[in-house]
This record gives C-alpha cells, sequence and structure tokens, in this order.
C-alpha cells in the first residue's frame, strides 16, 4: 500500500513539475498578440514618477536625454532608468513627437516585389517623408501569421500609423488592431470590419475592359482569375459579369489557386483558351497575365488579344500587344496617406471609403 502510494506522489509530482515549466512556455508565446490586442494598461509616466519618488518633469528630462543638462544625479538618473527598464515602459507616441522622436508609418503589403505595390510604396515614401514621417515596409505574402506578427511588432514600438493589404481571414485581428494603432486598408477591403480604405474600382475598370473587347468584335471572351474571397477579386469578376451580360455573351471562367506552381498555371491558362476556342481573354492579375504567355509559347497557340489589371515592363512589347487596366498608384498613395494622417490626428470621425478610377490603356 506505502509503495503504490509512494508511486502516486511521484507520478503527482512529475506532472505538475512537467505542465509548470512546458505549459507556461506554450501560453506565454501564445498570449503575447492577444494581451497587447486587448489594451492592457499602460504604464504611464506619473506611474514611474510616483513609483521612484520624483516628479513628473525630472523622468521626463531623463527620458529625454536632459539630465546632465538639468543637473539631475546620477544616482536619480539610474534610479529612473532601471525602474524605467524593469517594468518596460514606453513613451507614449505624444511624448516622442514633442521630443522630435522620428514618427514612422508601417506599409504591411502581400508583396513589396509587386509593381503596383512598389510603385504605391515609393510614392507614398515620397509623400511622407515630406510630412516628416519615415516608412518601414513589411512583405506578409499574405500569410495570416506573418502579418499578426508585423502587427505586433507596430503595436509594441508604437508606430504611428499603419497602411495594410489584408490577408484573407483577418477580419478578427483587424478589428483588435483598429483599437490600437491608427490604419487603412489598401487595395482590398474586409467587409465585415468598420475601417477606412482605399481601393481601386475593380469592378468597373473589368466592365470597361471586357467592354472594349466586346466591341471590337470578340465573341467569345474568357476571364482567369483567382480562387480568392478577397474584393479586389470579386469586383473584377463581377466586371467581366456585367459586361457579358449586358452583351448577352456566353461567359467562360478558369479560376486557378495562388498556391499552384507556375508551370502548372501556365499550362492550365492554354488548355483553357484552347478547350473554349477563345478569341480574347481578361486577366485579373498581371502574374496571372505572365503564366499565360508562358503556356501559350509552350503549347505554341495563337495569340488571342488580351487585357489585364496591372501592368509589367514586357507587356508592350508582344505582338499583338497587351492592352492594360491602369491603377493610379499615385492618386491611391496620396490618398491613404491623407486619411491616415487625418486618423492619426484625430481629425477623422467617419471611416472613410475611397474608391480611385482606373484607366483603361489600350495598345496595339
Amino acid at each position: 500500500m506505502w509503495i503504490s502510494l509512494l508511486n502516486l506522489l511521484i507520478i503527482t509530482f512529475f506532472l505538475y513539475y512537467t505542465l509548470s515549466i512546458s505549459v507556461p512556455c506554450s501560453i506565454k508565446k501564445f498570449s503575447r498578440l492577444e494581451s497587447i490586442m486587448a489594451g492592457e494598461k499602460r504604464i504611464s509616466i506619473s506611474d514611474v514618477a510616483k513609483a521612484v519618488g520624483v516628479s513628473i518633469t525630472t523622468v521626463s528630462f531623463i527620458l529625454n536625454g536632459k539630465a546632465k543638462e538639468r543637473r539631475i544625479s546620477d544616482a536619480v538618473n539610474k534610479r529612473v532608468l532601471d525602474y524605467v527598464k524593469k517594468v518596460g515602459y514606453k513613451p507614449s507616441r505624444s511624448i516622442r513627437r514633442a521630443a522630435g522622436k522620428a514618427e514612422v508609418l508601417a506599409l504591411l503589403f502581400e508583396n513589396i516585389a509587386d509593381p503596383f505595390f512598389s510603385e504605391v510604396g515609393r510614392h507614398i515614401e515620397t509623400l511622407a517623408a515630406e510630412l516628416g514621417y519615415q516608412i518601414l515596409y513589411c512583405d506578409t505574402t499574405s500569410d495570416v501569421n506573418k502579418a499578426s506578427r508585423y502587427i505586433q511588432l507596430c503595436i509594441e514600438k508604437e508606430i504611428d500609423g499603419l497602411i495594410m493589404v489584408p490577408p484573407e481571414n483577418f477580419e478578427k485581428t483587424t478589428e483588435k488592431t483598429k483599437q490600437r494603432i491608427p490604419m487603412v486598408m489598401f487595395d482590398r477591403f474586409l467587409p465585415t470590419v468598420e475601417t477606412s480604405y482605399v481601393i481601386s474600382d475593380n469592378r468597373t475598370g473589368a466592365y470597361n475592359a471586357t467592354k472594349y473587347l466586346l466591341e471590337q468584335g470578340n465573341k467569345r471572351i474568357g476571364l482567369v482569375s483567382l480562387y480568392s474571397s478577397h474584393t479586389h477579386i470579386r469586383g473584377r469578376l463581377d466586371g467581366y459579369m456585367d459586361a457579358m451580360d449586358e452583351f448577352r455573351m456566353q461567359s467562360f471562367i478558369r479560376k486557378l489557386s495562388a498556391d499552384s506552381p507556375r508551370e502548372e498555371t501556365a499550362i492550365e491558362i492554354a488548355e483553357f483558351l484552347v478547350d473554349n476556342k477563345l478569341d480574347a481573354v481578361l486577366f485579373a492579375a498581371h502574374c496571372l497575365t505572365i503564366d499565360g504567355l508562358c503556356g501559350i509559347k509552350e503549347k505554341d497557340i495563337a495569340m488571342p488579344r488580351i487585357v489585364t489589371f496591372g501592368d509589367h515592363i514586357l507587356f508592350k512589347h508582344y505582338t499583338p500587344a497587351i492592352s492594360v487596366v491602369v491603377q493610379d498608384a499615385e492618386q491611391m498613395a496620396k490618398k491613404l496617406l491623407e486619411v491616415l494622417i487625418a486618423e492619426i490626428k484625430g481629425k477623422r470621425k467617419e471611416v472613410s471609403k475611397i474608391v480611385i478610377p482606373c484607366k483603361l490603356e489600350i495598345r496595339g
């Protein structure tokens, strides 16, 4: 009996010890972002002053590196800095601003190498510099976890504002983020989250592109798009269907996975063109157009009339030339910054929903 009881005690102690060292580690990592998003009470400068036993002014001078200038003793200076380090105190945005510290905006883009995103980013950086802001680029690759980590970093570092291309299924995180940091969505938006956004008029852009192809005498016009719930992709599908329905033409739609190998996508597009005997096609993204051109060359098939969303340096060199639905990157950058700065300064009480027209650039 005593042996059984001893074994039970040993097992109980082992389980307790194992859980006590392993569970907190996993919980700590999981709860980090949750606690930040939840908006736990921050330590204020007055809290620091009270805890150390000095005035708020003294703490302010020390944090701004003016201890010697103000003849504050080394002992007091050390006591304040040690306490600040211990509790993890960080000055608020307003204090940093008053102290002349750098103001920073973060751009969370899904692919910084994308020609459109990089052009918008370049315009934002130029305009922001004129207003005294620096830019932090974050490439999320449309990964929810990666985007969440970047947002955690932005909140911890007290980035002044955020311009974000939201990944899919990011509603919950976005809802929490907007309570902690001024933000504007770009290129697409999340319908269930009431947040300011600046987007292109994707539906009208796709409608005008499809209508142009129809008016050129093309009857079998296809759409190559992606499996996606994103608003910009849905808008382009709707615009294509609006024009096809208006002209009472049969629609031909091929959706592809963004995760498929490029070689596989190229062949699928070529087969879609051949199987449906298409004489024209609208591509919902320039990357799909590039894959399609590779497939056309690989299969050695006739080049259909093409219009694509988003330009690429190679497109104007093809025969027939590839027409493009151009998004106004400069205007979009201007509006994004305009809305975000108003959010930062608290001058905007309602969300802004800005839709910028696209331009159809016909070539050939």
